[in-house]
């Protein structure tokens, strides 16, 4: 039953706090213990948390669920910058019946890894990039880092929110005096040419990938050196196998 609580400053070092099931509405009484790893203030009476938490940087743990948190942009903005909280939870109260509430968490508190008690999903952080941040996703699917993509430039990413026509970079009159592989060689000259749209740069560069080549051959038939030198094994011709990454 209690409605508010004594500052906690001479604890310096407290780490782990349950205060929940109360009917607490100011949290003024946290500003000095920055220790804290672990906070429950769930099943209080909170309608803004603004300026109160966002010193507690070494927070893992928030329990905030059911409690009369209305403004979710407010409320995640307070959060920010707790970049090591990996659980996190939300739920019942009125800002949880937003949309688009679970992404737009997602997107702004990558950290959370457990929040409302279920884990954020691979394809939930998708999700939330291609909403939040289209310009972004499209970017980070038309270059492929570790696999090619499959999908063009032009394709849609994503929702309907989220898609980008398929557009021709302006490349300045030199480049086109070039075949493919001369460009690929003479790249590093490309950022020192101006372009009209910094998009424009990006096509180019997903356009010019870097080649990688491995070649190996099979030692199994590579005479050994003792071998070589008593000539018990006849020398084979080897095959080389060659493989290219784009």
């Amino acid at each position: 039953g209690l409605r508010s609580i004594p500052s906690l400053a001479q604890f310096r070092r407290l780490r782990y706090l349950w205060i929940n099931n109360n009917k607490i509405q100011d949290l003024t009484f946290l500003t000095k213990n920055y220790y804290l790893t672990e906070l429950y203030l769930n099943n209080n009476e909170l309608t803004d948390i603004s300026g109160a938490l966002k010193h507690l940087c070494s927070l893992q743990i928030l329990f905030l669920h059911n409690n009369e948190l209305r403004k979710l942009g407010k409320t995640v903005k307070e959060l920010k910058g707790m970049i090591s909280l990996q659980t996190l939870n939300l739920f019942q109260n009125p800002l949880a019946y937003d949309p688009d509430y679970r992404l737009y968490v997602i997107y702004f508190l990558p950290s959370v890894q457990l929040l409302d008690r279920k884990l954020v999903t691979q394809r939930e952080r998708e999700s939330a990039l291609h909403l939040y941040n289209p310009k972004r996703a499209w970017v980070m699917q038309s270059i492929a880092f570790g696999k090619r993509a499959d999908t063009s430039l032009g394709t849609t990413v994503g929702s309907s929110r989220c898609t980008q026509p398929a557009r021709r970079p302006i490349i300045p009159s030199v480049l086109k005096w070039f075949g493919n592989v001369q460009v690929m060689d003479v790249l590093c000259s490309f950022c020192r040419v101006p372009f009209e749209d910094p998009e424009d740069a990006v096509l180019v560069r997903a356009t010019t990938r870097s080649l990688m080549e491995f070649s190996s051959v099979d030692w199994n038939k590579v005479a050994t050196c003792q071998e070589r030198r008593l000539k018990n094994k006849a020398e084979e011709p080897l095959e080389k196998l060659t493989v290219q990454f784009r």
